[in-house]
């Protein structure tokens, strides 16, 4: 490959890696994007997990040999058997130098190195030997630097038959490395946006705006798969009196624990999804556990909240596409059942939740579960002081 088919490589990779919507896919497209620019038929990305001490493997691509998976969870290599990238490139780098990527070949010691000298990493025979054991001829390991700091390497290999890397072959790895760097840094920004942008910074629970995302896909399972979509929402008693007496340090301690009690319960139901609404509100959403199922884990919360020794427990209201509340045409209907009902189990103070559409709710958990016929009424007005349930879109 030519000057200008590297550069058009390179370019390549770089789009691949900032298109890639999740940092998974941005291992992929790196692995992929390098074993092709030097023209190998398999590609490696690993991460060195300092703490563990240990290469881990990210991705394979590639051709791969019986054992290796394309995103394996447990493929791991003692960093201590690759000390070049724990000893050698730490010292090369405390020496004011730069990482630089190598060749091995399955017939020993690397016939190529890119300008090493006497003191290169030099063979390896951990790497030899699972190049033969794996049937390839060479490879070249290009060391990634993120923030001053080993990440982990790039490995590419080429099959027996293939002519060996060369030194001009390890110079452009070390180039492809660092625009892999770029890359994953790239994706780590975007992942921690995003984690922020989703992510209420009190509880760690979800926040409105994951919720929003959530229940408008879960809507359209309902309308499309039948899928039983069930909200809770949950306001906790007490927050206001526990901020003005005992100062917002004991408020931000009463929504942490109620945090934490809502998610353990929540964990009883599939794929639910616990979120923090905003102030002393919280909400539960699932799809596919039946109603039935979603009142069991709304009473036990409910008990359970009675027992904190902060607060004064907690009123819920629940609506589900699983109950007769007629026909659910967007987010914004079942956010105002659910809604209504959670404001009459505040008003009711019972201590169990309320459900929409029902009439004589089952024994739950040892408590009677309040119900209460709300599909054919208008949710009582708030205000609107839940602006997102009326988000563009919703009908």
């Amino acid at each position: 490959m030519g000057v200008d088919g590297r550069l058009r490589a390179i370019v390549r990779l770089s789009q691949a890696m900032a298109a890639a919507p999740t940092a998974i896919e941005s291992w992929r497209a790196a692995a992929r994007g390098a074993l092709e620019a030097l023209g190998g038929s398999f590609g490696a990305l690993s991460v060195w997990e300092r703490d563990l001490g240990r290469l881990k493997v990210l991705v394979n691509a590639g051709a791969r040999v019986d054992g290796e998976e394309e995103f394996p969870e447990d493929e791991t290599y003692p960093v201590h058997e690759f000390p070049e990238i724990a000893e050698f490139l730490h010292g090369r780098w405390a020496g004011g130098g730069g990482p630089q990527a190598w060749v091995e070949t399955a017939a020993g010691p690397a016939v190529a190195q890119a300008s090493e000298g006497p003191d290169g990493p030099g063979y390896n025979h951990q790497r030899v030997a699972a190049l033969r054991r794996r049937g390839r001829g060479c490879c070249v390991v290009a060391p990634i630097v993120l923030h001053g700091r080993a990440w982990g390497e790039l490995y590419v290999a080429r099959p027996p038959e293939a002519p060996l890397f060369d030194a001009a072959d390890a110079d452009f790895a070390t180039v492809i490395a660092s625009v892999v760097a770029a890359g994953i840094a790239q994706t780590e920004r975007l992942e921690e946006v995003r984690r922020l942008a989703f992510t209420d910074p009190l509880t760690g629970l979800a926040n409105r705006r994951a919720v929003d995302v959530r229940l408008d896909e879960a809507i359209v399972r309902y309308q499309e798969e039948g899928a039983v979509v069930s909200l809770v929402v949950c306001d906790l008693n007490g927050l206001k009196k526990v901020n003005d007496t005992q100062g917002h340090a004991a408020g931000d301690r009463l929504l942490e624990r109620f945090a934490t009690l809502l998610s353990v319960c929540g964990a009883r139901l599939p794929g639910a999804l616990v979120a923090r609404l905003g102030g002393d509100e919280f909400c539960l959403l699932t799809v596919g556990p039946t109603s039935d199922e979603v009142l069991a884990v709304a009473a036990e919360v409910c008990e359970r909240a009675a027992g904190l020794d902060l607060g004064e427990g907690v009123a819920c209201g629940i609506a589900s596409t699983g109950d007769p509340i007629g026909e659910v045409g967007s987010a914004r209907r079942l956010f105002r059942l659910a809604d209504a009902a959670q404001y009459r189990a505040k008003a009711a103070r019972e201590g169990g939740p309320v459900v929409a559409g029902r009439e004589g709710g089952p024994v739950v958990a040892g408590r009677d579960g309040a119900v209460l016929r709300l599909a054919d009424a208008p949710a009582p007005e708030r205000g609107e002081r839940r602006r997102f349930r009326d988000a563009p879109g919703s009908t």
